[in-house]
């Protein structure tokens, strides 16, 4: 059986005093990857931890949970930022929905513009409130954040192992090696005056 590593959520503010903590969701399977006794290792200020799911609560739109090794508030801030996530059955991912992926699997893809020139190579997601970005280590070796929406990256085929984008002018032009800011201004020599 192969497997994936999904990201279900990333941990957000802690809440309250007994180490609840908020979450910024990552799937859109909430019920099924977050319940009661799930267990999640994580990595927190470069310790292996386990942080298994011991109360989940909804309010609105937002998710809250507590988990049993976690009693309070300053353990919960610890926690900011860490992702929770979880290895599914690959096999049974694609069956429910063969057009989707995750970003694990778009790690190493090749970036090509619609227009069929290469631009790079995929290092990763990156989640931001607002939207997801994708990462791209270009031809030249720069770092390109790219938004990952439907507009500016149009298709995502895993089996010919590409992405298409459409990206927005300039952002994956290369600067000129000589391009070192503007040229100083030169003018008439300053005259002083002694104080």
């Amino acid at each position: 059986m192969s497997t994936l590593d999904v990201t279900v959520a990333t941990i957000g503010r802690a809440h309250g005093l007994r180490g609840e903590v908020a979450l910024i969701l990552r799937t859109d399977q909430p019920e099924e990857r977050l319940q009661n006794g799930t267990a999640f290792d994580v990595v927190v200020a470069g310790r292996p931890r386990t942080l298994t799911v011991g109360r989940i609560r909804r309010q609105q739109d937002r998710w809250y949970l507590s988990f049993d090794e976690v009693a309070d508030r300053t353990d919960a801030e610890a926690l900011r930022g860490v992702d929770l996530v979880i290895a599914v059955d690959a096999e049974q991912e694609a069956d429910e929905d063969p057009e989707a992926w995750y970003p694990s699997q778009l790690k190493g893809l090749v970036v090509r513009h619609v227009d069929g020139r290469e631009l790079g190579t995929v290092m990763g997601v990156e989640h931001y409130p607002a939207q997801d970005l994708l990462v791209v280590r270009t031809l030249d070796r720069r770092r390109v954040q790219l938004p990952l929406v439907e507009q500016l990256v149009p298709e995502v085929d895993l089996e010919a192992g590409v992405v298409i984008a459409d990206p927005p002018g300039g952002l994956f032009d290369s600067l000129p090696e000589d391009e070192q800011g503007p040229e100083p201004e030169t003018s008439a020599p300053s005259t002083r005056t002694k104080g």
